[in-house]
């Protein structure tokens, strides 16, 4: 059951408001064939699109199997779209790299269904259009009325409860549209057919109600229909749920074999994609592996270098700022450039010398401190040397001889 409450959608392009649908309402029967007629641009595709879950309305409400759907989510449109609507569109839309039969499948793919039953059911849709023959043909082998017969054997392979059909003979000649049609009239015999459509004389020939637009509103029903509540509830209930509380699902493998295929039907395009790829990827490790080799060089060279200028510590070392002086001989006491001012260097060294201003470390600790803490990655070597000499004589007493130093 299918309703629709005041339905309203509007475009906002920049400081513009478009109304495509003004206040609709209409109440569909569970089976019919419903034509809705109306010039370019009065809102027929709007109300499909919204119809069939594609796009959403501004206001209003619609109804499905008596069902609010302004609380639905995208899991639930995505059901809806998957198990209870069929789509027929003007210019087919099939995959042209894929078999006839491989495009009727692929409608199943998200609904859980196994390869072999995915593989019955196509064959079963395709026999119902007349097509059981063509299953293994390509879409650019075929006329354009056998290429929408396979579209309609797509959304027939779900049991769609509901079939839209947007300009589906738009593309046909003549004798091909009355075909067309006579496929959904007898498909409107056991569901909803919904079919927009510039062809007044197929739609009066076909269809058991016609429906009319202008500019955003209906503006006529040749046999319209309200729904009862308490007939809607019962037969809510008492209908087939064969697709109820399904979810869209795909399989990895099912993925899998898709995308397998998708790259084997374009070898060539996948074949550069690999190689440009393959460059990339190549271009970078090289630039990577040459950075690290870089970045290793030059930390050997500084420990090389660091190695043979060694870092001295004495016991007892000069405080170089008691003679006016920093480390590399420049004054740290600074003067006007007024006049000239005296820099007694060498005064200043000797006067530090004799007062002894010199400072004590404590190597002790610090010895403690490198065998403990310093590791062996950080340093090349650590040599102690002691400041005492070893007076060292010869055992031979007839002649007193200094052996060391």
């Amino acid at each position: 059951m299918l309703q629709l409450k005041n339905i309203v959608k509007q475009y906002r392009t920049g400081d513009e408001t478009v109304d495509a649908l003004r206040g609709v309402n209409i109440d569909f029967r569970e089976s019919e064939f419903v034509s809705v007629l109306g010039p370019s641009g009065c809102g027929k595709t709007t109300l499909l699109n919204i119809i069939g879950g594609l796009d959403k309305y501004t206001s209003g409400d619609l109804i499905i199997d008596g069902k609010s759907t302004k609380e639905f989510t995208d899991r639930d449109w995505d059901t809806y779209r998957n198990h209870k609507v069929g789509f027929v569109f003007q210019s087919y839309n099939l995959i042209g790299h894929q078999t006839v039969l491989a495009n009727v499948e692929l409608a199943l793919t998200l609904s859980g269904v196994s390869k072999a039953e995915r593989r019955a059911r196509a064959k079963e849709a395709l026999k119902k259009v007349g097509l059981e023959s063509q299953i293994n043909k390509r879409p650019n082998q075929m006329s354009g009325g056998q290429m929408q017969r396979v579209a309609i054997a797509r959304a027939l392979v779900n049991d769609p409860e509901i079939l839209l059909a947007d300009e589906p003979t738009g593309a046909l000649d003549s004798a091909t549209s009355v075909q067309i049609m006579d496929l959904l009239k007898e498909i409107a015999k056991d569901r909803l057919v919904i079919m927009v459509t510039h062809n007044p004389e197929l739609a009066e020939a076909y269809s058991t109600r016609i429906v009319r637009f202008l500019d955003g509103e209906m503006t006529s029903d040749t046999d319209p229909f309200k729904a009862d509540p308490q007939k809607a509830a019962a037969a809510i209930k008492n209908k087939r749920k064969n697709n109820d509380g399904k979810r869209t699902s795909m399989s990895f493998f099912t993925a899998l074999s898709l995308s397998l295929n998708n790259l084997m039907t374009k070898k060539a395009r996948t074949f550069l994609t690999s190689f440009a790829g393959s460059i990339g990827i190549i271009g970078i490790a090289l630039i990577l592996s040459i950075s690290n080799g870089l970045t290793l060089y030059i930390n050997r060279v500084q420990e090389d270098t660091l190695s043979s200028y060694p870092i001295t510590i004495q016991k007892e070392s000069m405080d170089m700022g008691a003679t006016g002086t920093g480390a590399d001989g420049t004054p740290i006491v600074k003067h006007e450039l007024d006049k000239i001012y005296s820099n007694v260097i060498f005064y200043d060294m000797m006067n530090t010398l004799i007062n002894a201003e010199t400072i004590t470390n404590n190597l002790k600790d610090f010895k403690v401190f490198l065998d403990n803490n310093i590791s062996n990655e950080a340093i090349s070597s650590i040599i102690y040397s002691y400041d005492m000499e070893l007076n060292i004589y010869s055992s031979d007493t007839s002649e007193v001889r200094k052996l060391n130093p």
